[in-house]
């Protein structure tokens, strides 16, 4: 489909480059299970926006740090199937119970493709 020519330079540019990144293309056959949008990444950025939105943001950069921080976590710990307040609990008591979100989420990657972990570097 890229080698077709049309009457139109624009789109014969843009199919060359598809035709140009046809490998790198394909690669995502080789992990059907993996989304081909990002309404994952829309859907996280969500909250942060329409708190902005509202309220106009926070006054201070360090409320801005404390803020995304917390959403990060609540995102990770609901992707995870992990209760965030029940993580926040854990952590603030020292009881460490809950494992650690990077080891939940390399056990997930871990038994999603297959049995082979995903290279954290």
């Amino acid at each position: 489909m890229c080698g077709i020519k049309t009457s139109y330079q624009d789109l014969n540019e843009a199919l060359g480059n598809l035709h140009a990144k046809k490998e790198s293309f394909r690669r995502v056959l080789d992990r059907p299970g993996l989304p081909l949008h990002n309404n994952l990444s829309e859907n996280d950025i969500r909250a942060y926006a329409r708190l902005r939105k509202i309220s106009g943001g926070t006054p201070s950069d360090a409320g801005l740090r404390c803020h995304d921080t917390f959403m990060s976590l609540k995102k990770s710990c609901r992707k995870l199937g992990v209760s965030f307040g029940a993580f926040l609990q854990d952590r603030l008591s020292g009881s460490m119970q809950i494992p650690q979100l990077s080891a939940l989420v390399r056990q997930s990657a871990s038994s999603r493709s297959g049995g082979f972990a995903i290279d954290p570097g």
